[in-house]
C-alpha cells in the first residue's frame, strides 16, 4: 500500500491516498478494502480509463463525488459524509490525485463523527500537505459547517 502516491492510514478501517495505478487496484482489495471513494475528476491526467469498472471487477463499491480542485463546496463535503455514513463498518479507501482533496475531506468527516478534534484533524492534513488559501477556506468553511 504504501507505493500508492500519499498512502496514509487513518486507522484500521479507513486509508486516503492519491489515485491508485490501476494495477494497484487489486492490492487494495486484497488488503481487505471494501469500498473505494473517489473525489478526483475522470478527465483528469491522474484518472484511470475506467476506475468503476475496475473496482466492481474486484468486488469493491465504487463511489464518485468529483471536486474541482480550485473550487471545493460544502454540498460536496456533505454528500461525502453521507457517503460514509452508509459505508460504517466497511473498510473504506477514498482517493483524488494526490490525496489533496481525500485527506481534507476524510479530516472533516473524522471531525463531524467526533473521531477527531480540530487540531487533530489538522494534524492529519498537514501530516500529508499544506493546504493553499483556496483549501484553507474550505477547511475553515468546513468547521464552521460542521460544528454548529
Amino acid at each position: 500500500m504504501a507505493a500508492i502516491y500519499n498512502f496514509y492510514q487513518v486507522n484500521e478501517r479507513l486509508a486516503c491516498a492519491g489515485q491508485p495505478r490501476e494495477g494497484q487496484l487489486a492490492s487494495i482489495a486484497e488488503e481487505g478494502y471494501e469500498t473505494i471513494i473517489n473525489l478526483g475528476l475522470h478527465d483528469g491526467k491522474y484518472a484511470l480509463a475506467d476506475e468503476a469498472a475496475s473496482v466492481k471487477a474486484l468486488g469493491m463499491t465504487y463511489c464518485y463525488i468529483p471536486v474541482q480542485f480550485d473550487n471545493p463546496r460544502l454540498d460536496e463535503l456533505d454528500a461525502f459524509i453521507t457517503e460514509m455514513r452508509l459505508q460504517t463498518g466497511k473498510k473504506v479507501f477514498v482517493h483524488c490525485a494526490a490525496n489533496y482533496r481525500a485527506s481534507c475531506f476524510t479530516g472533516l468527516y473524522l471531525l463531524a463523527t467526533d473521531q477527531l478534534t480540530v487540531d487533530e484533524m489538522n494534524d492529519l492534513i498537514n501530516n500529508i500537505w499544506q493546504p493553499d488559501t483556496v483549501w484553507q477556506q474550505f477547511i475553515d468553511d468546513g468547521v464552521d459547517h460542521l460544528v454548529k
